[in-house]
């Protein structure tokens, strides 16, 4: 026998089982893997169906569903842990027994309708399946069975609760992210973010203080994927919960810190730049540890640099704050590392220089427009799949 090519062919079979992970139950999906094995590998894994059951409780396991060709035994059956039996199978991941076997019952197995105990633990020890056996399998074939079995069953278990959960941390992520850009009297302001992922570690959020003063923030959790979005939803609800309850700037830094340090995430570094704007063009910041935003006002160019360190590490950080006036006809640009670091199939990098260059070039236009086309210029010039990219570009309007 082939063992790769028939490993490789049931895999194959089972991706192509479509289920709705938010709408069906677990025990539904291993039933219709366990009935999909059983219908289109009878022959070559000696199996003509077999029983699901689930953990219920700590101290047993009910029978909850059959599939292929079983004996009609009535669902509902419990069957304690202690069986051993179920012991060996949560013991080992798999396991063979005959009615003979010490510490089989056979009234229990007969009832069930097995001639032999041949079962594979599933789903971080949540399901048991066993499975009917042909006659005249050797114990080797019904190992290589088993083992291929769960292999498959396990495996296509934690991709699906994997992209469960990724659909789940795209539904927080667009749920943080701004639906729309505010309209702020003397202003134009615009912002995205392309994830290199599905999911995003880059951050940027508006955040009305009051009719007079705006928040804005743009925040980068270490990596990127899964780990650095669920942090940089912390930022998130963090911020909100600072401003609505009137935190002072530097507070609000520290107790971020605080949160982001105890975190057990593996992504324990963010940085953010956090700003509130005046109407008259007063601008008061935090930089902690996120690449400088730069204000082009007139000829020059100034840097955002005040604040402290980035979020997580150190858990007594401190913080400063900076101040800006952006008046009529100065603009200000926010980005995430991802934009300045995106490197070329040279290795070399699209630079603060040339994001400077593309901002100045065209700061007669929108900022919507500007800021579409440094993700243009960005996008052409850097690898796929690289980083995430965030800008935001903030305009003073002429009087």
């Amino acid at each position: 026998m082939d063992y790769k090519r028939l490993l490789t062919k049931v895999e194959k079979t089972l991706q192509t089982i479509q289920m709705d992970t938010n709408a069906g139950s677990t025990g539904a999906m291993v039933e219709l893997m366990a009935e999909t094995i059983a219908s289109n590998f009878r022959d070559e894994l000696g199996i003509s169906g077999g029983r699901i059951y689930e953990a219920h409780g700590d101290d047993a396991f009910e029978l909850i569903g059959r599939f292929g060709i079983a004996q009609e035994a009535p669902l509902g059956i419990s069957v304690p842990r202690a069986y051993k039996p179920v012991e060996l199978a949560l013991e080992n991941g798999i396991v063979v027994m005959d009615p003979t076997d010490p510490g089989v019952d056979p009234i229990l197995e007969e009832r069930i309708g097995a001639k032999r105990f041949a079962a594979v633990a599933a789903g971080d020890e949540e399901y048991i399946i066993s499975f009917d056996l042909a006659e005249g399998l050797s114990r080797e074939d019904i190992l290589f069975s088993l083992n291929l079995i769960r292999y498959v069953i396990n495996d296509r278990i934690r991709a699906m609760r994997y992209e469960s959960l990724i659909v789940e941390a795209q539904r927080i992520q667009a749920s943080i992210l701004p639906q729309r850009v505010p309209a702020y009297e003397g202003f134009d302001i615009w912002g995205k973010t392309l994830p290199a992922e599905i999911v995003s570690g880059d951050f940027y959020d508006y955040i009305p203080i009051n009719e007079n003063i705006l928040g804005l923030a743009i925040a980068d959790g270490s990596g990127h994927g899964l780990p650095a979005a669920l942090v940089v939803r912390d930022v998130y609800m963090g911020l909100r919960m600072a401003t609505d309850r009137d935190y002072k700037m530097i507070r609000t830094m520290q107790k971020l810190n605080h949160i982001i340090h105890r975190s057990r995430m593996t992504t324990k570094f963010v940085s953010l730049f956090y700003g509130e704007l005046e109407t008259g063009g007063i601008f008061i910041y935090c930089n902690a540890g996120h690449n400088p935003p730069f204000a082009l006002k007139g000829n020059k160019v100034e840097f955002l640099k005040n604040g402290g360190p980035v979020l997580g590490p150190t858990p007594d950080a401190n913080y400063t704050r900076g101040f800006l006036h952006l008046e009529p006809g100065d603009l200000m640009c926010l980005y995430s590392d991802g934009v300045v670091e995106a490197h070329d199939s040279h290795d070399r990098e699209f630079g603060l220089d040339r994001l400077q260059r593309v901002v100045r070039t065209n700061r007669t236009r929108s900022a919507q427009e500007i800021g579409q086309e440094v993700l243009r210029r960005v996008v052409r010039w850097g690898r796929e799949g690289e980083d995430d990219r965030t800008v935001m570009i903030v305009k003073a309007l002429p009087v």
